[in-house]
């Protein structure tokens, strides 16, 4: 009898959690057929039947963590002819109801987080209409507005995402001090360990400066109506800073390496991570061969990597590699912070908030939109010289983006 084994997962993910059993021991299945979902660091996924039969035993049950190739069951072929056994009587009469609601069921494709959403919001999912070919996250988080005061019902259960778990908090009575416990989701203990990991393994340094906006800003509101008409997406300052720094990556290609043992890898390609914060942690979407990217398609890039991040349909392809990272803070209010490296990336860049200061400029204290840019370096292969030069080639970019447009 063929096994039902844990895929390969993508570059650098190794293990997963078992986030639902769609089928149970004796069920019929269909080739292609999804059997169970797993939760990985980066996205959830389903696992589907490569041939029809019967689920014959689960070898791990939910909530239960494997590594790639592990077994989860074990499929028999042999059974998929034959007739569907007989149910005793009282069990009978309490699924007489149910064939057509699991029919509808089955016809509807849902995306495995939008499913978990959908249990813990206890939304049905027959009465969600789809943005796209499947039901997302976002799709029932819209259908679940309502109802988003009520609390998650009682099926909510360890094992699932820990964001999906959160319920209602019980009111207690004054003075109480009370707590509440529950499991990291594979994101949340990978980000942990990495973070922990980036800082042990790596020389980590960051460097400062600040930049004037006034330029780019100035450039976005002359350019952006006939920006929007022609491309029907906004301009931004991500695709500047972007532009930017790949034109500082080239100048400087040591923050474009690596390390692979006492080797340093000089990539000549420029695959540029963009750190968005969705709901479950962290996330890097790669924008791959961003230096042959016009500023339309890196905005329209962009854009599709959020909404996606938080439909929970981005694809482990959407998530390999990188070779260096821009995270952008000032988006949630940060006027200033150390960003952590993101191994085996040697570079990352962060952006802050825009916020108006009084600064000099020929001699006279004039009021300027400025943001502060950090960048944190490994200073096993970047030099202190290297890394405070390379922030400087952004600042003069982005303070005459007319630079950039030259360079093409």
């Amino acid at each position: 009898m063929p096994n039902i084994v844990v895929p390969e997962l993508g570059e650098s993910v190794v293990e997963a959690r078992v986030a639902k059993w769609l089928k149970q021991v004796g069920d019929r299945v269909s080739a292609g057929e999804a059997l169970v979902e797993l939760e990985t660091e980066k996205i959830d996924l389903e696992v589907s039947a490569d041939r029809a039969g019967v689920l014959a035993s689960i070898a791990h049950q939910e909530g239960a963590d494997v590594k790639v190739g592990e077994v989860l069951g074990v499929l028999d072929e042999a059974a998929a002819g034959a007739p569907i056994p007989s149910v005793p009587s009282a069990a009978s009469a309490a699924l007489s109801s149910a064939p057509s609601a699991a029919a509808a069921s089955e016809e509807i494709r849902v995306t495995p987080t939008a499913r978990n959403v959908a249990k813990a919001h206890d939304v049905k999912l027959q009465s969600v209409p789809a943005t796209g070919p499947r039901v997302t996250k976002g799709d029932v988080l819209r259908a679940a507005t309502p109802a988003a005061d009520a609390p998650p019902p009682a099926s909510a259960r360890p094992g699932t995402p820990a964001e999906l778990r959160r319920s209602k908090p019980v009111e207690a009575a004054p003075g109480a001090r009370t707590e509440t416990r529950e499991r990291m989701s594979k994101r949340r203990a990978t980000i942990a360990r990495r973070l922990v990991e980036a800082q042990h393994t790596a020389a980590m340094l960051t460097t400062f400066n600040e930049v004037d906006m006034g330029a780019v800003m100035d450039f976005r509101a002359r350019r952006k109506d006939a920006f929007h008409k022609q491309h029907g997406v906004g301009l931004g300052i991500a695709s500047f800073f972007v532009k930017a720094a790949i034109s500082a990556l080239k100048a400087f290609p040591a923050v474009n390496a690596e390390i692979q043992g006492d080797e340093i890898v000089y990539k000549r390609y420029y695959d540029i991570g963009m750190a968005v914060g969705a709901e479950g942690g962290l996330v890097v979407p790669v924008m791959r061969d961003a230096d042959q990217m016009s500023f339309a398609q890196m905005e329209h890039a962009i854009r599709d990597f959020a909404k996606r991040a938080n439909d929970g349909t981005l694809t482990l392809e959407d998530l390999r590699g990188g070779t260096f990272t821009i995270t952008n803070g000032g988006v949630f209010g940060s006027l200033m912070s150390t960003p952590i490296l993101n191994p085996p990336q040697v570079g990352i860049l962060g952006l802050h908030k825009i916020a108006d200061r009084p600064v000099a400029v020929n001699g006279q204290v004039v009021v300027r939109p400025m943001m502060y840019l950090a960048l944190s370096y490994d200073h096993r292969i970047v030099d202190g010289r290297e890394a405070v030069q390379f922030l400087v080639r952004i600042k003069e970019l982005i303070e005459d983006p007319a630079f950039m447009l030259v360079e093409g």
